[in-house]
């Protein structure tokens, strides 16, 4: 039902798209061929918006997990007769390991009850509702070469469906039901395909092919997870799953990563600040990159960065803001829209696809930018030459802009004002330029970019100190906080211990958190009508500073507050109000790479402090230490 609490679902990813899992094994959201396809189920929108449903008959007791060192979902009914475990995964592509993770994924959804003990009854709902419900397709059965009964075909649309399975279904209009009886030992499987209306679909998927195909799958996964996790400091757990989470999110073909795979799962019941996330951000990819650096090595990131350099294409050198976002295929006119047939998340109108912040203007993007590639300097090897132009022209951009107002990392629906934070960022691009220079064949720049380095720095020291708040502000001239100043230290711009920044964090700290700690983004006006909840990614930055600031027990404390809000397979959303509850949409990337750079900062701040040197940075450049690799 569309009315389940966010925190109840669990992710499927292909790395091409992605379905979520109710507690309750169905599937409420699906879209395909892509993150940012119209929607196959999608009734965590709207009750009748679709969905696929398997579950005991009776009452039961319910348990779920990941299977070790993957994205397949594995949930266990427990009855008064016996036991059924729901295996579920989208199909990776058959024998692919390691670092090809994603390539060849058919866009099969695959589905598997087995009976582990007694005997379970379980019902099979299956409703398609292609295009977020606008669809009612004719449903059909499809039979083998032999005429044996093979599964349900769907017509309606542009995409025709095939669900896989010899279930005998009570087909009644645009819906399907079906009760299966197992006993120990015995189970059966669902494999939902598509394609195009205009080409025939692929045969029926067998029984054994489903069954190895998810053990293909989930071996892929842990491939991929035994090569590049080896974080082994504190909350590793955690740390690994938000690795795995984070490559989730990454659409294979192009390296690009959606900041989450739903749309419109408000930041408050019922209110209407309902965005689409299903593209990608700019900012939000490379600090995803960034993250990755800890969490699982970013092996695809010369495929990321020069994704973003064909995307924005020749955008800087015509003079043109670098655009904030694109579509996961390249796509730059994400124009927003509202699907006014469905009643949104708990009555949570409008729902939205598209999104009208890929018009504004931001200009910390090349900070984050050139932040990453600074980064992952060892990952990108020997550039492409349109990518070092990109890169370059970033550098050359923020020195020209900066001083320019924007709509900020929040990307606030009003006028333009000058964001610490964008100031910030541009002092960023610049810093992580300069020590690019020679990757990019750019010595010649380094003089210039110095001189706008130190002009920007001497603004923010002189103009974004708030005497009245006693800490660096949202803006210049404002008193207002904001959570984003926090980065003032995690850039390295100032030191955690300098007292102005000490005191940021503690002003933070004071008046942006709630109850029980967790920290909004700001409290000011920002045009938009209605509340929102904490912000996850702001409450991970307040671990990180303090964590940087020395103060290990306070960053401990707030980390483990943050955490609070996880649901029971490791995901969390963008938001949680004032009872933990997620909000937003889910999963959120941006909550991962606060929750794994702040695990990161925690445990290289606990070195720094044990017997002998400090041993969580590098004495010639005070980068992060990097973990030790396998592959």
């Amino acid at each position: 039902m569309s009315s389940l609490p966010i925190g109840d679902y669990a992710l499927l990813s292909d790395c091409f798209s992605a379905a979520l899992v109710s507690r309750y094994g169905s599937i409420d959201w699906l879209c395909l061929p892509r993150f940012d396809s119209p929607a196959v189920f999608a009734r965590i929108l709207d009750d009748a918006a679709g969905h696929f449903a398997i579950r005991p008959a009776g009452a039961y007791r319910v348990s779920r997990r990941y299977a070790d060192g993957s994205m397949v979902l594995v949930t266990t009914f427990e009855t008064a007769t016996g036991t059924a475990v729901l295996t579920d995964a989208m199909a990776l592509g058959s024998g692919v390991r390691d670092h090809h993770l994603g390539a060849h994924s058919p866009g099969v959804l695959l589905r598997r009850a087995a009976c582990s003990a007694g005997e379970v009854v379980l019902d099979v709902s299956y409703v398609p509702r292609p295009e977020y419900g606008l669809v009612h397709p004719i449903l059909e059965p499809a039979h083998d070469v032999t005429g044996a009964l093979a599964g349900l075909v769907a017509r309606g649309g542009a995409l025709r469906l095939l669900l896989s399975s010899p279930v005998p279904f009570d087909v009644r209009g645009a819906a399907a039901t079906a009760r299966l009886r197992l006993a120990a030992g015995q189970a059966l499987g669902f494999a939902l395909a598509h394609g195009p209306m205009w080409q025939p679909l692929a045969p029926a998927w067998n029984q054994d092919q489903i069954a190895e195909r998810l053990a293909d799958t989930e071996e892929a996964w842990r491939s991929w997870s035994g090569i590049h996790q080896s974080y082994a400091g504190p909350w590793r757990d955690l740390v690994h799953q938000s690795g795995r989470l984070l490559r989730a999110l990454t659409f294979a073909p192009t390296g690009a990563i959606v900041a989450a795979p739903t749309t419109s799962l408000p930041e408050t019941p019922g209110g209407g600040r309902n965005w689409d996330y299903r593209y990608t951000w700019v900012r939000d990819a490379c600090l995803t990159m960034e993250a990755l650096w800890v969490a699982a090595c970013p092996d695809e990131a010369g495929k990321f960065f020069g994704f973003l350099a064909d995307a924005a294409a020749s955008q800087l050198e015509r003079g043109v803001d670098l655009q904030i976002m694109f579509g996961i295929g390249g796509e730059r006119d994400l124009s927003e829209r509202e699907l006014p047939h469905l009643a949104g998340w708990r009555d949570s109108r409008p729902v939205r696809v598209g999104n009208g912040a890929w018009s504004q203007r931001q200009i910390d993007v090349y900070g984050e930018l050139l932040g990453a590639a600074q980064r992952l300097t060892e990952q990108l090897g020997d550039l492409e030459p349109v990518t070092k132009r990109f890169l370059t022209a970033a550098a050359d951009t923020a020195a020209a802009r900066w001083v320019e107002k924007d709509q900020g990392i929040w990307e606030i629906r009003g006028e333009p004002r000058d964001f610490l934070y964008s100031k910030l960022m541009c002092w960023v691009a610049l810093d992580r330029a300069i020590g690019l220079a020679a990757k990019l064949g750019a010595d010649d720049r380094v003089p210039a970019w110095t001189a706008v380095r130190d002009e920007i720095r001497a603004a923010i020291l002189d103009r974004g100190w708030s005497e009245r708040a006693g800490a660096y502000a949202q803006a210049f001239g404002s008193d207002d906080l904001d959570a984003s100043n926090l980065m003032l230290a995690i850039t390295r711009f100032l030191p955690g211990t300098d007292p102005r920044m000490k005191a940021t964090i503690d002003a933070i700290a004071a008046g942006l958190t709630d109850e029980r700690g967790l920290v909004y983004r700001y409290l000011a006006e920002d045009g938009l009508d209605g509340a929102e909840g904490t912000f996850l990614l702001c409450t991970f930055w307040l671990a990180h500073a303090q964590a940087l600031a020395g103060e290990l027990d306070r960053a401990r404390a707030t980390f483990e507050q943050a955490i609070v809000a996880i649901n029971d397979v490791g995901l969390l959303a963008e938001e949680a109000d004032a009872e933990g509850r997620l909000l937003g949409n889910f999963p959120q990337a941006f909550s991962h790479i606060g929750l794994v750079n702040a695990a990161w900062a925690i445990s290289e701040a606990e070195r720094a402090t044990g017997p002998g040197p400090a041993r969580g940075r590098t004495a010639a450049t005070g980068a992060r230490r990097r973990p030790p690799r396998r592959g």
